[in-house]
């Protein structure tokens, strides 16, 4: 019998995809109490971003993917469009007082500095005025800079860590 080395290995096939490469637990990029709001976020989504996630949800609104309730840094958005770089984000009552103003400011400069654009809608406005926020969408979707798909062999100089 004659002893296999590793000139007689056989080639193994790549793990599947989303099991990576050094097996074991999947490296986070985000701590996991981000985490774990996010989920929460999720689950107990307002009015509003039901009424909006029906129509982004499955490429629905130009063929565009959106994730929802998605960590960014130290940050949760309601939508995001990686491919596009659009955040969308759904703002109730609280965000129209001087102080949740100021942080918002500072939160879409911190998006916007990662290379997103970021549009903000009322709850009311989501709610009343749903055609029109598509439509605004819909126009940032189109302005947004067309990336080579991953699956053609491109897009992966575009990736960025989260």
């Amino acid at each position: 019998m004659r002893k296999q080395t590793n000139d007689d290995a056989p080639d193994l096939p790549p793990p599947p995809a989303g099991e990576g490469r050094g097996g074991g637990k999947p490296r986070w990029l985000v701590t996991p109490k981000i985490r774990k709001h996010a989920r929460a976020l999720r689950a107990e989504q307002t009015d509003a971003e039901k009424v909006l996630w029906r129509e982004l949800r499955g490429h629905r609104l130009n063929g565009a993917g959106f994730r929802r309730q998605t960590p960014i840094g130290s940050y949760i958005v309601d939508f995001i469009s990686h491919r596009a770089k659009l955040i969308v984000e759904i703002d109730g009552g609280q965000h129209f007082e001087n102080a949740r103003l100021l942080q918002d400011l500072r939160r879409s400069r911190y998006l916007e500095s990662k290379g997103f654009r970021v549009l903000r809608f009322a709850n009311n406005e989501v709610l009343q005025n749903r055609a029109g926020v598509l439509v605004t969408i819909n126009a940032a979707l189109e302005a947004a800079p067309s990336l080579p798909s991953p699956a053609s062999g491109g897009g992966n100089e575009h990736r960025e860590t989260l």
